[in-house]
């Protein structure tokens, strides 16, 4: 096939005008088009006051292709299509009896579980939390009831922390291979909308994607994999600087050399259980802060200007940065168009926020994390689990004061520029549930922090106009940004760096950030560890031989 980038359409063209544009391109006639696939489809409005278009990506097959190309051949926007299939690196040999486990259930554990499924090594999966429908249950407990289910929540349970979330599939990783349309193409494959294959930054949204996970633990078992619920690892069996097994926290032992560790951000017992049994952990930076809301009204009018509200953009998003005369770098995270601002603890007397966009994104207000990074030469020296203890200091404090009943910290931005307490709401109106107590958060981060976000706000008001309005508001805190620990693993067979066999993966070992890049990760790590299953069989098997002859 043929790829044609940068191929501009106007924003409501009719379903010919592409073919026809495609044939335009390439000087040939629209009846030499065999097939035209929309690889990505993006639109520019950096000039909002212009005319927005939109921008294809398309794959084209035509009879005459080399010809085409060698008459092209000095157009940099018409080369040859890559291949984004995916090719599995091997299958389970059928006497194979030895089997992976699979440490947590959110999106990296998924495709990991799932790749290895497919190739038939039939892994056994650990999770902590509940199934995806319980924990949806136990999740609105929390924010309708103020009820703490500490194993199963925003954090825990089948789907990871990204299950409560945007939903969002896009990264800025490096993929080489094209991993990510795997990702891509297993989710529509159970279930979530085809458009994610095309457009330039899909999402599924919570509700929509609790479907699909659930459809992908069915294909694992399925395939003869195995998915274990409130199955909380407590202690890996090491011997040698070997993996031999995981036990449970009911005491159940599991035995295997191949162990993959994809347990999230917010596993913090497990890092430091890790850390006690002597797996290399190192601390790593990550950030903290505010979620900011507005109303999304006023985002979609600073992005997009005249097609504000335009049916085929949606919600605009935003993505800003600014460096502060402190040192630190403050910038929007994690940012959800149409969504609500979430309570995302897993441990009781502790606020934690995120936010969650469902797929419509239609609900009123925007918003998104503003924080500030934090590391561990500058914020917390000495010990590679400090990190997790600065996390749950602050997030302790954010708890009392919001009032010690999981209602959040909140002030207006007005105010907070001011460095007085807001005693009342304006036109803006939180989303967070349970609620907010309105007061004044100087109190709630570290001092630089505090400063930072108060310079960063005003600039970043000065890119998208009303961005530091008054009446926005302001929630506390948000301090899960990504891990606060790295789980050192080697380069080259991506398994721990003092401990054979145990394969760190995704965000809580600090290799991912988001559904896509751990979804990514998951498939590199199944990969790994299936080359090394299938060499050391292969040996053993020969060493068996050789004994009996």
């Amino acid at each position: 096939m043929i790829r044609i980038t940068e191929l501009a359409l106007p924003l409501e063209h009719s379903a010919e005008a592409l073919p026809k544009a495609v044939a335009k391109r390439l000087g040939v006639a629209q009846s030499e088009l065999q097939e035209v696939n929309v690889f990505k489809r993006s639109y520019d409005a950096r000039k909002k006051n212009s005319e927005i278009k939109f921008i294809y990506i398309v794959d084209v097959s035509l009879s005459n292709e080399s010809k085409v190309l060698e008459r092209l051949q000095g157009d940099r926007h018409i080369r040859p299509s890559p291949d984004t299939h995916y090719y599995p690196v091997g299958q389970a040999p059928a006497t194979l009896r030895e089997r992976p486990v699979v440490i947590g259930f959110g999106p990296c554990g998924l495709f990991a579980a799932l790749i290895l499924a497919q190739m038939g090594f039939k892994p056994i999966v650990l999770e902590r939390g509940r199934n995806v429908r319980t924990r949806t249950k136990d999740t609105w407990a929390l924010w309708r009831n103020k009820v703490l289910t500490e194993e199963s929540n925003v954090q825990f349970g089948e789907g990871g922390a990204g299950l409560f979330s945007d939903g969002k599939l896009y990264s800025q990783i490096k993929d080489p291979k094209f991993y990510g349309r795997k990702v891509m193409a297993e989710f529509v494959k159970a279930g979530a909308p085809e458009e994610i294959m095309y457009v330039s930054k899909p999402h599924i949204g919570t509700f929509r994607l609790t479907g699909v996970v659930a459809a992908m633990r069915e294909e694992i078992i399925a395939l003869g994999g195995e998915v274990r619920f409130e199955s909380k690892v407590s202690s890996l069996d090491i011997e040698e600087g070997r993996v031999q097994g995981v036990t449970l926290d009911n005491g159940d032992q599991i035995k295997s050399r191949y162990v993959v560790l994809a347990v999230g951000h917010s596993a913090r017992d497990t890092f430091r259980m890790l850390h006690d049994v002597g797996v290399y952990v190192e601390a790593k930076p990550f950030a903290i802060g505010f979620r900011i809301e507005h109303p999304q009204s006023l985002i979609d009018r600073a992005r997009l200007g005249k097609y504000a509200g335009h049916p085929d953009l949606g919600a605009a998003d935003y993505k800003l940065i600014h460096h502060a005369k402190n040192g630190r770098a403050v910038y929007s995270f994690c940012m959800c168009p149409g969504g609500t601002v979430v309570a995302a603890t897993s441990e009781e007397g502790r606020v934690v926020t995120n936010g969650m966009s469902q797929y419509s994104r239609n609900e009123r207000n925007a918003n998104a994390g503003i924080v500030v990074n934090v590391t561990p030469e500058e914020d917390f020296p000495g010990h590679p689990l400090a990190g997790i203890e600065l996390q749950e200091t602050l997030e302790s404090h954010a708890f009392v004061a919001g009032g010690e009943d999981y209602c959040a910290p909140g002030q207006l931005v007005g105010d907070f520029l001011k460095d007085q307490a807001s005693t009342e709401l304006g036109e803006v109106q939180p989303s967070y549930k349970p609620g907010i107590a309105l007061g004044n958060l100087s109190s709630t981060l570290p001092s630089f922090a505090i400063e930072a976000i108060r310079e960063a706000l005003p600039a970043f008001g000065k890119k998208i106009r009303g961005f530091d309005r008054a009446d926005a508001v302001l929630t506390g805190i948000e301090t899960r940004t990504s891990s606060p620990v790295r789980i050192s693993r080697d380069r080259e067979n991506l398994q721990s760096i003092n401990t054979q066999g145990l394969y760190p993966a995704g965000e809580g070992a600090g290799y991912a950030g988001g559904i896509l890049s751990a979804g990514v990760d998951g498939i590199k790590i199944a990969e790994s560890l299936a080359k090394a299953m299938l060499d050391d069989f292969t040996q053993e098997t020969q060493a068996g031989s050789a004994s009996n002859s």
